[in-house]
């Protein structure tokens, strides 16, 4: 007698639909290219408030990923204060990116601040300012409350840069980004119906 496998596909495929139906937020995570069409650069004169547009067209939260993409030859992005961001400081940045297809992962809410690495480039509106939703969809405090710091990946396909060692009060598996841990769940949840 030949044992079919259909009931255990189906426990599987329901076991996934009800781990997804208990999720409040989204699992999907999104990678945004800065700019869309115009990329990384000075903006033109037709559209010299493209990164501010850009900034207010776009919902982002904690898991999604920025993509700068300019030539490494000539531009670079840093991440740097509210201050700095305000005064296009180029010393002291948070991060340098400069590689041409630099990805900036947002693993916590906050406000976030990107200027040109080039000189004169910041003053010509090449500066892009950002809000990260906590992960309930509610606003981030003000752009008083200071900069916002989070791991990234220097390029595409760059490496894990090092992780600061949290507090005692963090847990690194609330930091997780959602849509790992949400993979991560349904692949335990299915072996375990499986077995």
């Amino acid at each position: 007698m030949a044992i079919s496998k259909a009931p255990m596909f189906f426990q599987f495929w329901y076991s996934f639909l009800f781990l997804v139906s208990l999720q409040s937020h989204k699992i999907l995570c999104s990678i945004y290219q800065v700019g869309d069409l115009d990329a990384w650069n000075i903006p033109s004169h037709s559209n010299p408030q493209v990164y501010t547009k850009w900034s207010k067209l776009h919902t982002l939260n904690i898991g999604d990923s920025l993509f700068f993409l300019y030539p490494p030859s000539q531009d670079s992005v840093i991440q740097v204060t509210g201050d700095s961001y305000n005064s296009c400081n180029l010393k002291d940045p948070i991060l340098l990116m400069d590689d041409g297809n630099s990805l900036f992962n947002l693993t916590k809410p906050g406000h976030f601040y990107f200027i040109s690495g080039v000189e004169g480039h910041c003053q010509k509106s090449q500066k892009l300012h950002i809000s990260v939703l906590y992960g309930n969809g509610s606003a981030v405090g003000s752009a008083a409350d200071g900069p916002a710091a989070a791991p990234s990946y220097p390029t595409v396909f760059g490496s894990i840069p090092a992780q600061s060692s949290p507090s005692s009060s963090d847990s690194p598996f609330l930091k997780m980004p959602l849509c790992f841990m949400s993979v991560a769940a349904a692949v335990i949840l299915a072996f375990l119906v499986a077995v």
